[in-house]
């Protein structure tokens, strides 16, 4: 593996971006599963679910910065050059991630607009997306639930990559994506 002198890695804010995004996706989920702890209606559940959705929608924001950045610097190479179909491969998966970054709050901002509730975003409350229609709000709420499970393979599957990208391929993928003292 070639010196980090020699193989920069990508700006320090899309590192702090993606590290960031990583513990939102980590709260979002959290807080989401762990409601079911707390008694339906309850004040703590009831928080649970406003702090999900506000975090949902914190990665909705913060989305746009990291697109931002990613037009506006160019990833480092990958070195060794990765085949052709792993270059596809990773294109594709980065793809899905943006989607399901922009997807995910979206159709929860949706879920919230048409059950007739308020959107709270840390002290503020957003406009209603779509006027109030319980069967929209059901059928996107399957959607999202089913999206979210598949978030959990999608966001394992991504990290894996990087650690059999840096322990059997050898290259620098992990690395350009890590930290460091520059």
């Amino acid at each position: 593996m070639n010196d980090a002198n020699e193989n920069p890695g990508f700006n320090r804010w899309s590192i702090r971006l993606h590290w960031l995004m990583l513990a939102l996706f980590v709260a979002v989920y959290a807080f989401i599963e762990l409601r079911v702890l707390f008694e339906k209606g309850s004040d703590a559940r009831e928080t649970m679910k406003s702090l999900h959705f506000m975090f949902g929608l914190l990665v909705f924001a913060l989305v746009w910065l990291r697109l931002f950045l990613r037009l506006r610097y160019a990833a480092p190479p990958i070195v060794p050059t990765p085949p052709a179909w792993q270059r596809l491969v990773s294109r594709a998966v980065h793809v899905v991630l943006y989607a399901f970054m922009i997807g995910m709050p979206l159709a929860g901002w949706v879920v919230l607009s048409a059950a007739g509730k308020p959107i709270p975003f840390f002290g503020l409350h957003l406009p209603a997306l779509t006027g109030q229609d319980k069967a929209l709000a059901g059928s996107i709420v399957e959607i999202h639930e089913a999206v979210g499970t598949a978030g959990y393979w999608i966001i394992g599957l991504h990290a894996l990559a990087a650690i059999i990208h840096h322990y059997v391929w050898k290259d620098n993928t992990l690395l350009r994506m890590l930290p460091t003292r520059r």
